[in-house]
């Protein structure tokens, strides 16, 4: 039997998928200044006429990125907060802020905060970055309240879980500059002490009404 074929259109994927995760990775490492077309086609291992048959400018390219890291950010998240599901009480919350604590200090959030910085002064990439981050935000909150049981309702509620998104995301740019991870584990298990108790909390009752249980 002779070598299998690659089909000419699953080729072609490949190539395109590889020129999104390498201009993932240089946006990371590198910064927009440094991940130019060329940088980008060499480190997917193409060349950059492929790269340009793709991706007709660098605009073009990093466009396609930001929905790329958006797609692969909720994905993320998605692996990593399913296993926190199963999990019972103050041990689920720990596990859901944890684990999303650790995807805003990995690689894939760094590649995107390279893109917001760009997006601020690169009008082509604006819209886009804004409307996908919007969208990406939504569905990361509607997850998290999903595992954690969140009663968004309740006064109160939604503004911690947002708080610890944002904290979160506080926690990724301070990782941009050091490993903080020390202090990292300790803020971790605050917040998600805080979060349980809001969560765990009985809702008030009736004004003027007496606790289920009280009297005699």
């Amino acid at each position: 039997m002779g070598p299998v074929s690659v089909p000419k259109q699953d080729r072609s994927r490949v190539t395109r998928q590889r020129l999104l995760e390498a201009a993932v990775e240089c946006l990371a490492e590198h910064g927009w200044a440094g991940s130019t077309v060329s940088v980008v086609a060499e480190r997917a291992g193409v060349s950059r006429g492929a790269a340009q048959h793709h991706f007709r400018t660098r605009e073009d390219l990093f466009t396609a990125a930001v929905e790329y890291v958006a797609e692969q950010r909720s994905a993320a998240l998605r692996a990593a907060l399913a296993p926190a599901g199963l999990i019972a009480g103050p041990a689920r919350t720990y596990a859901v802020v944890r684990e999303l604590v650790g995807v805003f200090t990995g690689p894939l959030f760094s590649a995107a905060l390279q893109l917001w910085v760009v997006a601020a002064n690169e009008e082509p990439l604006r819209a886009r970055v804004t409307d996908l981050e919007a969208r990406v935000g939504r569905e990361v909150h509607r997850m998290t309240a999903e595992l954690l049981g969140a009663d968004e309702s309740r006064p109160g509620v939604r503004e911690t879980v947002q708080g610890v998104l944002d904290m979160a995301r506080g926690m990724g740019l301070a990782n941009l500059l050091t490993d903080d991870s020390a202090r990292r584990e300790r803020v971790v298990a605050h917040w998600s002490d805080v979060l349980d108790d809001m969560l765990r909390t009985p809702p008030p009752g009736p004004e003027g009404a007496e606790p289920h249980g009280a009297g005699g």
